[in-house]
């Protein structure tokens, strides 16, 4: 099974492209992983939100194939401590399914059409945090749960 990140826009910060790679490279020796950055929306200064939450679901739903598990990461989903959501994805891996998808949003959320070909919803937490700040925490956690399944000491209850 293939994990995939899918964002909008790319990651301005330093520190946090940095702290990303860090995890990616941690990532490639448990699981196949890539983060997949859609551009911006262009000129959304004469779109309304939901106009440009629908011009980045279609740009969004454009990345998906008919036999994804999409997971989006939403402040109204479900949230996990990191061993359930290390036992989630290990439930997950146990299915013949070829990729998980889990998305980050642009600024105003997802559409309509995207939260419906979505599977599931998780929040990482019920603090808000900025887009770009979410690819890394939830890099670190993906790594932090391949870490668990494997018995290794990087997570300490």
């Amino acid at each position: 099974m293939k994990v995939c990140l899918l964002v909008i826009g790319k990651t301005d910060a330093e520190f946090v492209r940095a702290g990303i790679a860090e995890y990616e490279k941690r990532l490639k020796y448990y699981i196949p992983y890539e983060m997949k950055v859609i551009p911006d929306v262009r000129n959304t200064k004469n779109m309304s939100e939901i106009q440009q939450k629908e011009r980045e679901g279609e740009l969004l739903l454009g990345q998906l194939e008919a036999a994804d598990y999409v997971i989006l990461l939403d402040e109204k989903g479900n949230e996990y401590t990191s061993k359930a959501f290390a036992d989630f994805l290990a439930q997950k891996m146990l299915t013949s399914m070829k990729r998980l998808v889990f998305i980050i949003g642009g600024p105003y959320g997802f559409s309509e059409e995207v939260y419906k070909r979505a599977s599931m919803k998780i929040s990482l937490s019920k603090m808000t945090f900025s887009h770009q700040m979410v690819r890394m925490i939830f890099t670190e956690q993906l790594y932090r749960a391949m870490t668990i399944l494997k018995g290794e000491p990087y997570h300490h209850e």
